[in-house]
């Protein structure tokens, strides 16, 4: 039998072949046979909170089984071929290590002065980030201490809560009101304490597709201020809204941006998810620790799409045009084909890439069972509205009857979903949409 020390020597060792039990010394004592934790028992509790992803999962079983995949929110039609092209322009000229291009923090500053009339310092308030949930996992570390309360609103996208929780503190719900999903004031107001350090804003609004109105940031801008708390906003949605509703950065309201940090990204204005490319604004020693955190968590953003992000802040005005009118057909069509599957349309997103669709009444299933039928009996992915709320309310039987749709998708996709969602409606006449139709059989 082979004794420890050469086991571990070798180059595939079999440990848990080696009979020998090891003398353990502990401060001086000598314990033979010391009985040991799995090494899973000794993970951090943040790491224990921090479940897999239900949308990446969703995305991941769709392309498994050849779905259509409405579930995650990437595009899957090209990047714009300019920035693209200056992508590989920078790889080519070997642009490919740790870099800060200041250019990008220029072109965002004249930016926020000419859509939010905010005055900011190219040199001093922004930080670079890979993606906007680096900016705003760096954002939160600047500003939270362990148990500081951190408001939301309620449903909400799931990173927020892990990242306030790795910063040890404590994710504070306020429930937005369905069916257009509206602030209460009151609400809003009661759920202050003492601890309460932020805000979390996004607008225009995953899962919902809500743009949040005037009078719904003033009052959220009133009550950081009266509270004397931040605001950390999530603005990846800033150029996609529809009809009359316009985007509004809550730093452009008066006394907000001194304690306002922005985030933002490029991939979705420019359709580059994976480029990871984001930033966070704010006063200059605000952003100066969110770029100290930065640079210990990740060095820098990918050098060469720092490159194209820069052409691409630089896109002419016909660009940001026509990204709202295609994207708004695309949601007027994802829209249709909702009703003509039986869904009845109580609020039509105003912004985002996303639509929240409340199940009718009427059918007596919940939203992870039509998920589940919609994967294996039609061959298009969905979420389950349940995984973006997190309060108990009244009534929270709503919480189980919302599904969203990404519709960030080519029209050869949409229609293709189109297609699959109807086959049913085609063979019977109608959409089956009881319990027992829906259920995964378990033979």
């Amino acid at each position: 039998m082979k004794c420890c020390h050469e086991l571990i020597s070798s180059p595939y060792p079999n440990i848990a072949s080696c009979q020998a039990t090891p003398t353990v010394e502990l401060g001086g004592a000598v314990e033979v046979g010391v009985s040991k934790q799995p090494m899973e028992a000794k993970l951090s509790e943040a790491s224990k909170r921090a479940a897999p992803s239900a949308i990446q999962q969703l995305s991941h079983l769709a392309q498994r089984v050849g779905a259509v995949n409405l579930a995650e929110g990437f595009p899957d039609f090209p990047a714009p071929a300019h920035v693209k092209a200056a992508a590989a322009a920078a790889i080519a000229a070997d642009l490919n290590q740790y870099r800060h291009v200041q250019g990008i923090c220029d072109v965002l500053a004249a930016t926020m002065k000419r859509d939010h009339g905010l005055d900011v310092d190219p040199l001093t308030d922004f930080a670079i980030c890979c993606g906007q949930s680096e900016a705003f996992a760096a954002a939160a570390f600047a500003v939270i201490d362990p148990g500081d309360e951190v408001l939301l609103f309620d449903p909400a996208y799931e990173t927020y809560q892990t990242c306030i929780e790795l910063a040890r503190g404590i994710p504070v719900y306020v429930p937005l009101d369905p069916p257009s999903w509206t602030l209460d004031a009151d609400k809003f107001l009661k759920s202050f304490a003492s601890r309460t350090k932020a805000v979390v804003l996004n607008s225009p609004h995953n899962p919902t597709g809500k743009v949040f109105s005037m009078e719904e940031l003033l009052i959220i801008s009133q009550a950081c201020q009266q509270m004397d708390c931040f605001a950390i906003t999530d603005e990846v949605y800033e150029y996609i809204t529809y009809d009359e509703n316009k985007h509004i950065s809550l730093a452009s309201l008066p006394g907000m941006q001194e304690r306002t940090i922005i985030t933002s990204s490029l991939s979705k204005t420019y359709s580059v998810t994976g480029w990871r490319i984001g930033w966070a604004c704010a006063a200059a020693s605000i952003a100066a620790a969110i770029r100290n955190i930065h640079v210990k968590l990740t060095d820098s953003a990918p050098a060469p799409f720092q490159e194209a992000a820069l052409i691409a802040l630089t896109s002419t005005p016909d660009y940001y045009e026509s990204l709202k009118k295609d994207y708004a057909e695309r949601r007027d069509l994802i829209l249709q084909l909702l009703k003509n599957y039986g869904f009845h349309i109580s609020f039509k997103p105003q912004g985002s890439v996303f639509v929240f669709a409340e199940l009718p009444k009427s059918w007596q299933i919940s939203d992870i069972d039509f998920v589940t039928n919609l994967i294996n009996n039609a061959g298009v992915a969905a979420v389950p509205g349940r995984g973006f709320f997190h309060i108990d309310v009244d009534d929270q039987s709503y919480h189980h009857r919302y599904v969203r749709f990404a519709f960030c998708k080519s029209d050869e996709t949409l229609k293709a979903a189109a297609q699959k969602m109807m086959k049913p409606v085609k063979s019977n006449g109608k959409v089956s949409h009881e319990t027992e139709s829906f259920c995964v059989s378990e033979k």
